[in-house]
């Protein structure tokens, strides 16, 4: 699930950055999350056109998502401070862990994409040093995925980003409780899809 503020080019992201600072914690043992990346984009930084917050999660629970978005979960200060923005949210089809999964991950990549099974594939991504987790979920309106990606440092180079964020913070009360796949198929699907994105 992801939802993107987009704001003024002069916005002051400090506001942001300290909303952040004194709220982020809020989510750090909430039920049925997976994980919450506090993610912004800032205009002129890392090739971004924008001001954003786009904070994204990996629900473990479908229930915790909806509570939080409409049973007084939570989401109603977004509402209160900025109105209600389009929430996307997808249907999970994969996650890995990356080798860094122990420290504290500082960037995030975003790469959107029209539906194929080699775009839907992190086996190689899985390897990638620096990498903390990474997932891909499906939006079957319009046959596209989203893969998404923490790093622990700066998202790589030859990493075919479509946005590229800042970690302000990370939320990640039941990241274990998702179930880690690499790969899917038609007649075996196994435990590869998760729960929620």
């Amino acid at each position: 699930m992801q939802y993107e503020l987009t704001l003024p080019t002069d916005y002051d992201m400090r506001i942001i950055r300290h909303r952040v600072q004194t709220k982020g914690h809020a989510l750090d043992e909430r039920a049925g999350l997976g994980l919450k990346a506090y993610l912004i984009r800032e205009a002129g930084v890392d090739g971004s056109p924008v001001n954003q917050y786009a904070p994204f999660y990996l629900w473990h629970a479908v229930p915790a998502m909806a509570h939080f978005l409409v049973g007084g979960g939570g989401f109603q200060n977004i509402v209160r401070d900025f109105g209600r923005p389009p929430v996307s949210h997808w249907t999970g089809l994969r996650m890995v862990t990356g080798s860094a999964r122990s420290s504290a991950p500082r960037a995030a990549s975003r790469r959107v994409a029209d539906y194929s099974e080699s775009a839907a594939d992190l086996t190689a991504l899985a390897g990638h040093p620096g990498l903390h987790t990474a997932a891909v979920a499906f939006d079957p309106r319009d046959w596209r995925l989203v893969r998404f990606a923490l790093w622990r440092d700066e998202v790589p180079a030859d990493e075919p980003a479509t946005e590229r964020y800042e970690v302000l913070h990370l939320s990640a009360p039941e990241l274990d409780e998702l179930v880690e796949t690499s790969r899917t198929s038609e007649t075996d699907p196994g435990p590869a899809a998760l729960t929620a994105r």
